[in-house]
Order: C-alpha cells, then structure tokens, then sequence
C-alpha cells in the first residue's frame, strides 16, 4: 500500500482492464511509466495504432533539434503555402496572416494542432529529416508518414502517423527528464507543448484551464499532445506534482463504419487520468 492506496500498478492496472472491458469492439495500446522510465501497467503497449496528430510531437521534436543545433533559425519566415494548404484544425486558416516564423508556427502545432502550420513546417523540415530523428532515438512503431490531408485517395499514405504506446511513454519519459536528445532541445519543446489546449482525454481529469496551464495548477503540471480523428483517440503527456510524475500513453482506434464510441473512449481515458490523478495527490 502507498499512503493507505494500492501500488501504482494495481490501481492502474484495475483501471485499464476496466476500460477495455467495456469496449469490446475498441483496439487499445496503453503504457504508464514512472519517472525512471519503468512500466507500471500496460495494455497491448507494443502494437503500432493510427495516431492521428500525435504524429505531429516528431515534427516538433526535429525542428527544436535543428534550431538548438544551428542548422535551421528559429526566426526563419515561412510563406503560407497554397500546395500544402488543409483545413481542419487549427487556427491560421482563419488568419489574415501570410506567414510566420518557424518559432511561432511550432507554437500553433502545439497548441492547436494546427494543420496548415504543420504542412508548411513539414515542407521546410522534410519527412526524411524527421525519419531520420525517429532513428536516431530508436523509434521503430512510430512514425509521421506524410503531410495533413483533407482526403486520402488511395495513392496517398493510409493515415498521418503511427505509433505504439510503449515507444511514445517512453518519448515523453525522456522528454520530460530533458534527455530527449539533450536538455536544449527538451526544454525548447516543453516549452512549446506548455500552450496546448486540448485537455478533453487522460488530460481531463486534473480540472486544468485548457487555455492556461503552463504554470502549475493545485500543483498539477500536464504536458500532452493529442490525436483525434473519425475512429482514433489518442493522447500522451507527462503528469507530474511536487516532483514526482508519470508518463503516458493512452491510444484507441476502432472501426468507422461501425456504431461510435467516442464518448466511452473519451470516459476511459479519463478515468485512467483520475487513477493517475489520485496517486499524485497522496
């Protein structure tokens, strides 16, 4: 017992075999880590699941590399760009702007989720450079296979990104131990995954101002990126107070064409939030 709790690993073990038990037609790939990097429960962590925008932390993650590392500048304007344009999410769309910087680009990525911003980041980047970082750090489930598009045709890549929950708990470990290439680059895309507003999953359960959080609140500091499409839910972050913490990886994908189970989706990814939620509080 810790503090009159169970162990960490039973209570969310208990939670995640509830959450899967009350979705029988929902694939699942969960993994929980402490702050040492060892896994506390798992659920089918080393399958690779569609991901939705998550794939977008890849991104991220090359160009605080290049920007650290002097090969590109993070002041750098870029164009709006009308062969790479996309709707959806995000907020630039909706601008009168024609261009940004890459700095305040990756901060719509990361905030919003934004779509357009990633395309025009991602023609700067290139997706070789970002399948390269992926080796670098030894991802092999997970990956950002191609641009945001409104339609996918059966010539282009099957779906956005890809990822397991082990490899993308333990991306986040590091991230928030700041080894995630070195403490520059973890600080630099800390500090840009502190602006983003989508708290709707795991995120959920710690009553956070999804428009104010980058400072702690009752003591809980959250840092996630999320992955929303028609049959995907997916969210991973790091939680942490008074200076302990978890990271986490919580990833459902089921069948469109089939009846919608977004709302007990979203229900369980809460309630493994809570779980985490309680152990941080004692």
């Amino acid at each position: 017992m810790l503090h009159g709790l169970p162990m960490p690993h039973v209570a969310l073990d208990r939670s995640i075999s509830d959450t899967v038990g009350t979705t029988p037609d929902v694939t699942w790939s969960i993994c929980i880590r402490d702050a040492g990097g060892r896994q506390l429960a798992e659920h089918n962590s080393d399958v690779s699941m569609e991901t939705a925008s998550v794939g977008k932390l890849l991104l991220l993650a090359e160009v605080a590399r290049q920007c650290v590392e002097g090969s590109m500048d993070c002041y750098e304007l870029l164009d709006r760009n009308p062969a790479v344009y996309v709707a959806d999410s995000g907020i630039w769309q909706h601008l009168h702007a024609q261009r940004f910087s890459v700095h305040d680009l990756c901060v719509l990525v990361a905030s919003v989720s934004d779509n357009l911003a990633t395309n025009v980041l991602l023609n700067r980047v290139g997706l070789d450079s970002i399948q390269a970082f992926c080796g670098t750090i030894g991802l092999a489930k997970t990956a950002l296979l191609d641009r945001v598009r409104d339609h996918r045709g059966p010539d282009d890549v099957w779906t956005l990104s890809v990822g397991s929950a082990a490899e993308l708990s333990d991306f986040m470990c590091r991230l928030a131990a700041k080894r995630l290439i070195s403490q520059a680059v973890s600080d630099q895309l800390n500090r840009w995954l502190a602006t983003g507003l989508d708290l709707s999953m795991v995120a959920s359960a710690f009553g956070l101002d999804p428009l104010a959080h980058a400072e702690p609140d009752r003591g809980y500091c959250v840092r996630n990126k999320t992955g929303t499409d028609a049959a995907v839910r997916a969210d991973v972050g790091t939680i942490e107070r008074n200076g302990t913490w978890y990271s986490y990886a919580v990833i459902a994908n089921w069948d469109a064409a089939g009846p919608d189970w977004r709302d007990t989706v979203l229900a369980g990814m809460r309630s493994i939030g809570e779980v985490l939620r309680d152990l941080l509080a004692h």
